[in-house]
């Protein structure tokens, strides 16, 4: 079972629609049910609740190959559009432990989850928030 908020799950079929007739590619870090409000999943439950930019750090990575935009180690999920609307992982999907697959027309019924070895995995949305985050200066 894959666990991702619903907020989270529409912003990245947003993102798909954006991008379209492009793909894009979204890693996803998760936070443990515990630190989110209203929900009855135990504490110490995975949930995807959080995103890094698709392009953040782009142009070094275009230059250097090295992605700055993503702190390494710290993203249990991906996200990748299929816009020619194929709902499965395809050898050219940037794999991760869990890959969220999303198509056209993109509801929240277009989305899927996998695992790395291209098998679908349950996915529930959670009907909760994030712990909100600030940066001080």
């Amino acid at each position: 079972m894959v666990h991702i908020t619903r907020g989270l799950a529409e912003t990245l079929l947003r993102f798909g629609s954006e991008r379209d007739p492009d793909t894009v590619t979204v890693p996803l870090s998760v936070v443990r049910a515990a630190e989110l409000d209203r929900t009855t999943l135990p504490d110490d439950t995975p949930v995807f609740s959080d995103f890094y930019l698709p392009d953040a750090g782009g142009s070094v990575k275009a230059v250097f190959g090295m992605d700055l935009g993503t702190p390494v180690g710290q993203t249990e999920g991906r996200f990748v559009s299929h816009p020619e609307g194929d709902l499965s992982v395809s050898i050219t999907d940037d794999l991760h432990e869990v890959v969220f697959v999303g198509v056209p027309p993109w509801e929240v019924s277009d989305l899927a989850a996998f695992d790395r070895s291209g098998r679908r995995k349950d996915l529930t949305l959670v009907d909760a928030a994030p712990p909100e985050e600030s940066v001080s200066f």
